[in-house]
Order: C-alpha cells, then sequence, then structure tokens
C-alpha cells in the first residue's frame, strides 16, 4: 500500500476491527451513492482478496452491519483455514502434472449409437 493510501485511511478512517489474518477493516468519513459510510479493509501482507473471511466479507459489502468482533475463529468444525490462491504461481494446480488417478467415466457421445441403458 501506498504512503499516500496509508495517510488517506489514517486520516479519513476510522479501524474497526481485525481478522485472524491480520488485515484491518476500517469505516470511512465519506459516503457511498446510497449515503452509507465508505468501508476499506487494508490486507496484511499481499493483497489477496481471497484472504477476507466471509462474515468480513459480508460487512465490506454492506450484506451485514454487523461487525464481526468475535469472528476471528473458524464458526463450524467442518471449514478449513485459508490457502493462498496459488493461480500462477508454481504451485499451482496443473492436471498434466498431477499423480491424482483418473478414472475413466464419462464417454462423449456418439448419434450414431443407439443404444438404450
Amino acid at each position: 500500500m501506498s504512503f499516500v493510501n496509508r495517510l488517506w485511511v489514517k486520516i479519513f478512517s476510522k479501524q474497526i476491527g481485525v481478522d485472524q489474518f491480520g488485515n484491518k477493516y476500517f469505516i470511512g468519513r465519506g459516503k457511498t451513492s446510497l449515503g452509507q459510510n465508505k468501508r476499506y479493509v487494508v490486507y496484511h501482507g499481499i493483497a489477496d482478496g481471497s484472504k477476507v473471511p466471509p462474515m468480513w466479507h459480508a460487512w465490506l459489502h454492506y450484506s451485514s452491519d454487523e461487525v464481526p468482533l468475535g469472528a476471528n475463529k473458524l464458526p463450524y468444525s467442518w471449514q478449513k483455514e485459508h490457502i493462498q490462491n496459488l493461480t500462477g504461481s508454481k504451485h499451482a494446480y496443473n492436471p498434466q502434472e498431477s499423480n491424482s488417478f483418473k478414472l475413466k467415466i464419462y464417454s462423449k457421445w456418439n448419434p450414431n449409437e443407439m443404444s438404450i441403458r
């Protein structure tokens, strides 16, 4: 984040909360076209939109007015921790290099075959 942006956020915004990834959330003095206060996120480290937890995402997009202060842990036992989006990196998934077993369960349709299953 540039110096000018950090200064702008510090002067014209108030910090609302921090999530488990260290991202800081702010509410600004400025208004949107609908008359609501602007909401910001300042990412900790690399700016990756997938690092925003669901409750904070809802708050940022005005789906919820409730600030998720106690939402720093995963609310459900089946939820997994965040994994960074690896697209474009050397660790991205490549199907040609995958070692996973591929079961052929799909066969393309042939209009000349008239078989009823």
